[in-house]
């Protein structure tokens, strides 16, 4: 399975979207500071996530949540009750 998946620092309140095959040692990396991208930034807490059979469907839907991120589109996202939320 791969994943999309949506976290949140808990220090700045910035959001990441990523995709990945294991969402639990992604995290971890993400907290441990082993992501450029995210490095200093964290901790992070998963806030969202979406699975998919393969990882062209999961790059597929991170690219799509990427490109309304910060707008009302993501705002309803990850607020939603129905989301997959964590």
């Amino acid at each position: 399975m791969f994943y999309t998946y949506v976290i949140k620092s808990e220090t700045i309140g910035q959001y990441y979207i990523g995709s990945c095959s294991d969402i639990d040692s992604r995290l971890k990396q993400h907290n441990r500071g082993q992501t450029k991208t995210t490095k200093y930034k964290g901790p992070y807490k998963l806030v969202y996530k979406e699975e998919f059979v393969s990882k062209s469907e999961a790059l597929k839907r991170e690219k799509q949540i990427k490109s309304y991120k910060g707008g009302r589109a993501f705002k309803k996202l990850i607020a939603s009750p129905s989301s997959s939320l964590v």
